[in-house]
């Protein structure tokens, strides 16, 4: 199992329950979470989908690399997620 961060951007109007299930989504596809850090709403440096803001989020997991690209086609799936980026954790 290898530690990787993932980063990603929310729709800015979803509601406190729409974001946590977004979260635990995300956290369903396996491995282990090791820490979500919420950064909140922020302003993006360019529109992304027609949106000005979005809901930051960063999270630390550990899984398999196997399990990396089901995640990816996970998120992409996602509507409400704008943007994602997985990178290796050292």
């Amino acid at each position: 199992m290898r530690k990787y961060e993932l980063a990603f951007i929310v729709h800015p109007e979803l509601d406190d329950s729409a974001f946590k299930d977004v979260i635990e989504k995300i956290t369903q596809n396996g491995g282990n979470i090791l820490q979500v850090n919420i950064w909140g709403k922020r302003t993006l440096a360019h529109p992304i989908r027609k949106q000005k803001e979005g809901q930051y989020v960063l999270m630390k997991v550990e899984m398999t690399p196997a399990s990396c690209p089901q995640l990816e086609r996970n998120l992409r799936f996602l509507e409400p997620i704008l943007r994602f980026l997985i990178v290796l954790d050292q």
